[in-house]
């Protein structure tokens, strides 16, 4: 509420303020657009580096994720590698081998 009643007040003022301080904007204007361009260099330079330390670390967490899965089941692939040579040649495989 305070800031509809404050409006036409703060129209008014920043009006005035900003015809009166444009010589001051335009003689910045280089200098704003120079920062502009410098950034804009910047941030195109960098955007390799960024990319390849994102690709880095999705690997990385596809990685530690694969491990978090994996972890817990090796106690049942150890057991499956264990039983599977002795069940392998049995006469219950080679019947149901034909």
């Amino acid at each position: 509420m305070f800031y509809l009643l404050t409006l036409p007040f703060r129209i008014f003022f920043g009006l005035l303020f900003g015809i009166i301080f444009l010589p001051f904007a335009i003689l910045f204007l280089p200098f704003m657009l120079l920062r502009i361009a410098l950034k804009a260099v910047f941030g195109l330079v960098m955007l390799p580096f960024a990319l390849l330390i994102g690709f880095v670390g999705l690997a990385i967490a596809l990685l530690a994720l694969s491990f978090a899965v994996l972890i817990p089941l090796l106690p049942s692939i150890a057991i499956a590698i264990c039983v599977w040579p002795l069940t392998r040649n049995s006469r219950a495989a080679t019947v149901v081998r034909g």
